[in-house]
């Protein structure tokens, strides 16, 4: 049946208006576009496309179909060409003021410039909680909404009339050129997985840092907006068309933004990487609930699982970088005793590493949930100390392991000590150390509430024994010329006191203390209470002796030839000498005297 007269004649006219605008056919044609026109003209071309696809409904002869093919082929050239003008047209940087320069920002100015981030720093700061996910995504109009308008009408025929794939091309390739500047404005660098893991680590740092920064960026205000505009003008045109093109647009920048994370994820553990790793297991673990928010289709589920995997990942690399920790810690081979038996460099690093674990209490509390391997069956190794867990039964695993680390050090630190030919200074460095840890702990809150008081009172107690030990292992032989004994001659009629042996007493005083305070003032109590405290013990003991060694003896050697080369120094003397003990350098060879 031939179609009404008045619906050829409505073709024809369509036809007209169809060819008119055939780019291939006409220069002026070539020169203009129909969107870039009034709207009555858009409103005409529009029309004319709706009657041809009308028209093909009710062709019948082969001829009728030709012509209707021929112009709807034509108009869907020119509807992708309109299409991909008006994209472009609209297509501007997401923040105008932060995105305008081609070259990637600087560290310093990105992190501090950027409105974007600054947009999202604005937005976090003002949630009413430290992780609200579902209200963190801010959507942006990426284009207005006039524009919005031509493109969904020009879709919509395009996609009726079975050009969905050539639609969904054109929209991907403008709009992935638009993320792509994006991600060059926020830092993000088209690098594989192997080129991130050869790149040394403190690069990587700054990269990390850029790179959390920049994932807020790109999944709660980039991505996001990007899906909104892909269903303000895909919605409901055909079966999840919207996400075919949002997919389109992000999926190689989503891969290539997380791709970044999970080549850390799976790089060679060290120490030094757990904390930049745990930072951005925060920011992806913060980010997940808004990946899944955004990322909520099935064809873009692989990003989910990517984004899920790797979180996995870095808190597997977390766990394995803690073990590995302490067993360098326990291993740590030096065996060169540090010079005055001042604090150990490893002691230092090791205490600052635990304190800055306890700063991230909250996710290495979740990621640690086993303690740590050792307790009675290592009993048997030498090499290793042993710890009964049994009695630290309330402790978290995280606690037992800062724990753990703690008792490894001291052990690792009681081997070194052995490094010492003087077993004075041995005690000194075993003091040092141990108070060194006792006050890092102290320091931390967070440190302290884990590790806790009992084993605080433990190596409190260490560091005492040190010291004690050491005054007896100096002290005790110097006291040991200051007694009675030995100096009286049984069955005299004289005084009682062999003169002889009371000079050879203080010779032999005079030189043992001298050479206590020519070689221990060289070494090193860094801590200024410590080392007040330990000289105040020091004096207590040996001044009282002295002066009343000295009280009972004096007249006895002055009565003599040449008491000077005998009772060398008075008590005050040895008072100030004693202050010159620990502080790290060479005195005089000669000790000051009053007199002098």
């Amino acid at each position: 049946m031939e179609p009404p007269g008045n619906d050829v004649v409505a073709f024809e006219s369509a036809e007209k208006i169809i060819l008119r605008w055939d780019s291939t056919a006409s220069e002026d044609a070539r020169e203009k576009m129909i969107f870039a026109g009034d709207r009555y003209e858009i409103d005409r071309y529009l029309q004319a496309v709706d009657e041809i696809q009308r028209s093909m409904e009710f062709a019948t002869l082969s001829d009728d179909q030709n012509k209707a093919n021929s112009a709807i082929q034509i108009a869907m050239a020119r509807l992708e060409d309109e299409f991909r003008n008006i994209l472009i047209a609209h297509t501007t940087p997401m923040e105008a003021e932060s995105l305008t320069d081609s070259s990637p920002l600087p560290e310093e100015d990105y992190e501090d410039d950027s409105p974007l981030t600054k947009d999202l720093e604005h937005q976090e700061s003002n949630s009413s909680c430290s992780y609200r996910p579902t209200n963190s995504i801010r959507e942006i109009d990426l284009m207005p909404s006039d524009a919005i308008y031509d493109l969904r009408c020009i879709a919509e025929r395009m996609i009726l009339a079975g050009y969905l794939r050539e639609c969904i091309q054109v929209y991907g390739s403008v709009r992935k050129s638009a993320v792509d500047s994006s991600f060059r404005k926020l830092g993000i660098e088209k690098l594989s997985i192997g080129d991130i893991q050869r790149l040394e680590w403190e690069i990587l740092e700054t990269k990390i840092r850029r790179w959390i920064r920049a994932a807020k960026v790109c999944v709660r205000i980039l991505f996001a907006s990007e899906k909104k505009l892909c269903e303000q003008i895909f919605e409901g045109l055909g079966i999840a068309t919207d996400d075919a093109c949002f997919m389109e647009t992000i999926k190689g920048p989503a891969i290539q933004l997380f791709n970044f994370a999970e080549a850390i994820s799976i790089s060679r553990r060290s120490p030094e990487k757990l904390f930049k790793i745990l930072d951005l297991h925060d920011a992806l673990s913060d980010l997940l609930v808004d990946i899944e928010i955004v990322f909520d289709s099935k064809s873009s589920e692989s990003i989910r699982v990517q984004a899920v995997e790797i979180l996995s990942r870095l808190a597997e690399a977390a766990r394995g970088i803690l073990s590995e920790f302490e067993n360098a810690v326990l291993r740590e081979p030096s065996k060169v005793p540090v010079p005055g038996g001042t604090i150990h460099p490893l002691t230092r690093y090791v205490m600052n590493y635990i304190s800055l674990i306890s700063d991230y209490k909250q996710t290495m509390s979740e990621l640690i949930v086993s303690k740590p391997s050792t307790g009675s069956r290592y009993s048997s190794d030498p090499n290793t100390p042993d710890m009964d867990f049994a009695e630290l039964e309330s402790q978290t695993p995280l606690a037992l392991h800062l724990i753990w680390i703690a008792v490894i050090l001291q052990f690792n630190l009681e081997g070194k000590s052995k490094c010492y030919r003087d077993t004075s200074l041995a005690h000194i460095f075993m003091m040092n150390n141990v108070h060194y840890i006792v006050q890092k702990i102290k320091g931390s809150p967070e440190l302290r509430e884990m590790v806790g008081d009992d084993c605080l009172r433990k190596l409190t107690g260490k560091f005492r024994q040190a010291a004690t030990h050491y005054q007896r292992s100096t002290w005790v032989n110097v006291l040991h010329c200051l007694r009675d004994e030995g100096l009286h001659v049984k069955g005299s009629f004289s005084s009682g006191v062999s003169k002889s042996a009371l000079r050879e007493r203080f010779k032999t005083f005079n030189a043992m203390f001298e050479e206590v305070h020519r070689t221990q003032s060289t070494w090193l109590i860094p801590e200024t209470q410590l080392r007040e405290e330990l000289r105040i013990s020091v004096s207590e003991k040996l001044i009282p002796a002295y002066r009343s060694f000295l009280g009972r003896f004096r007249s006895h050697i002055e009565s003599g030839r040449h008491p000077e080369n005998y009772i060398k120094y008075s008590g005050e003397d040895i008072e100030t000498a004693v202050l010159d003990f620990f502080e790290g350098y060479q005195v005089s060879q000669h000790i000051r005297r009053r007199s002098e």
